[in-house]
């Protein structure tokens, strides 16, 4: 079964704005202003890369490349590991949950090269 990274993307970045939502009327007056700010760059970065995966979702759509894909499930896999750290650590205050977010750091940037191999692959077939 081939990945719907679209439906995944479009799912990502409701998720995203749900997430911030929450956090801007749902968290605010709840939790301390540090602990909101950590929510708040969870939330953004979960836009940036929802949005990020629907643009590679694309690129895969017109190049099957691995690398191509192998982005699209390092953005997910971010998403989930460097936003969803900071949502858990703002809203139960447990600190240690931040010693997981540079794992969904180095997952994000792992995408970002992913795609540019992806990129310099698919266009070097393409000649």
């Amino acid at each position: 079964m081939r990945p719907n990274f679209l439906l995944l993307a479009a799912v990502l970045g409701l998720l995203a704005v749900l997430a911030g939502t929450f956090g801007a009327h749902g968290l605010k007056g709840h939790v301390e202003p540090d602990l909101l700010a950590i929510y708040d760059t969870g939330a953004r970065y979960h836009m940036y890369h929802a949005l990020a995966l629907f643009l590679t979702a694309l690129t895969y759509e017109r190049r099957r490349h691995r690398a191509v894909a192998a982005a699209a499930w390092l953005f997910v896999l971010g998403i989930a590991i460097f936003s969803g750290s900071l949502y858990a650590l703002a809203v139960t205050g447990q600190r240690w949950l931040g010693a997981i977010t540079p794992i969904g750091g180095v997952s994000f940037m792992a995408g970002w090269v992913a795609l540019a191999i992806g990129a310099v692959k698919s266009h070097r077939s393409s000649q």
